[in-house]
């Protein structure tokens, strides 16, 4: 340990009292950012809602007037109040994350810091290409399949129409955005995990057909029962696999130099 990372610790010692007094301040603040964002997001909780409804409504076409039933008196207030606490989520998570990071960070070496912090920025990106996948090309391929099997009767008597309720479509559309959201997290979470030390690059290299099994696997439990939107993750799972694969190669590479350059 160098001298400089011995006056950097020290600097940031104080005792657990304070810690424990600093946690107290940032949880706090997180939750008043929440709530704050929480009266935003249920002020424009019917924007919010008709933006998650649109994949629905560009299924049904421009020539057809679909419709969201609910079964319960309740259910359109409880499904207002969660489309406020999802947009208040998203809206105060920049928030939270900065607490959190200014928790972490004086415990944290500089060289620390500056590994850590492209993580920490690859985050929202990596979340919102996934999220954006399952807006604007998985929910609208799944939904026109399925809106598919309406009939009118014809053919055997029997109409078939599509009722789907508020609170299940909600259930659906978040789920998909949360998934491919977590999921296309995945280079994060394997390089985080090699700096760690708990896996290396050549078993990454030898894990692939467990991977590749692993996100068909994941996909079928994720997605909706229909083939365009398992391998609309389960490919982009793959491809984020071999990414980390190549993105730990790099770290690996900087690494060698620096331990070359201080030796």
């Amino acid at each position: 340990m160098s001298a400089e990372d011995e006056t950097e610790i020290d600097a940031s010692k104080a005792p657990l009292l304070d810690h424990l007094v600093e946690l107290r301040t940032r949880l706090l603040r997180c939750v008043i950012a929440f709530v704050i964002c929480f009266g935003v997001g249920f002020a424009l909780a019917d924007i919010v809602f008709g933006i998650l409804v649109q994949p629905l409504v560009n299924a049904y076409g421009p020539d057809v007037q679909g419709k969201l039933i609910y079964t319960k008196l309740y259910e359109a207030f409880f499904v207002k109040v969660r489309v406020a606490a999802f947009a208040g989520l998203c809206l105060a998570f920049p928030i939270i994350a900065n607490q959190m990071w200014a928790f972490v960070a004086p415990g944290l070496y500089r060289r620390e810091k500056r590994a850590f912090l492209p993580f920490l920025l690859a985050t929202p990106i990596l979340f919102s290409l996934g999220a954006s996948l399952a807006y604007f090309g998985v929910m609208p391929a799944a939904f026109t399949f399925f809106l598919s099997f309406e009939t009118d009767g014809a053919a055997n008597g029997i109409t078939q129409e599509a009722l789907p309720a508020m609170g299940e479509y909600l259930d659906l559309v978040t789920s998909l955005i949360l998934a491919f959201g977590v999921s296309f997290l995945l280079p994060v979470l394997l390089m985080l995990l090699e700096r760690a030390g708990i896996i290396t690059r050549d078993q990454l290299k030898k894990g692939r057909r467990y991977a590749i099994v692993a996100a068909f696997a994941i996909a079928a439990v994720i997605t909706p029962p229909d083939v365009w939107s398992q391998f609309s993750l389960a490919i982009p799972l793959i491809l984020l696999y071999e990414l980390s694969i190549i993105g730990i190669w790099f770290t690996e590479r900087r690494r060698a130099k620096l331990a070359a350059t201080t030796a």
